[in-house]
């Protein structure tokens, strides 16, 4: 699952959640926006927020509510339930298991 943070020039970024079905990795693409853009993005969109440049912090259900009404594969939640477990095991989940923290890449081949 990606969340992209895509907008030119003359557009305000947007946060959006693609490869909704692809559970096997999660992670924050940013286009050709600032990390202040990025950040005012993911806040907008109730998703989370930009920790620094490399890392974000995606709101866990928030992220699920917007995933979840795209995904085509029938047993998606059990899918779900297996990223978050394997994002805790890795440390990458909030102790209140709220959040999930996400590397930072470029979009551009996105």
């Amino acid at each position: 699952m990606i969340v992209e943070i895509v907008g030119g020039a003359d557009e305000r970024p947007e946060a959006r959640v693609v490869d909704t079905d692809d559970l096997s990795t999660l992670r924050l693409a940013l286009g050709q926006v600032t990390d202040e853009e990025a950040d005012r993005a993911l806040r907008d969109a109730g998703l989370g927020r930009m920790e620094d440049a490399d890392t974000g912090s995606l709101d866990a259900a928030a992220l699920r509510a917007a995933a979840e009404p795209d995904a085509d594969v029938a047993d998606w939640a059990q899918r779900w339930d297996r990223m978050v477990e394997t994002a805790r095991d890795r440390g990458w989940v909030s102790e209140d298991g709220a959040t999930l923290r996400v590397h930072v890449e470029s979009a551009a081949g996105a």
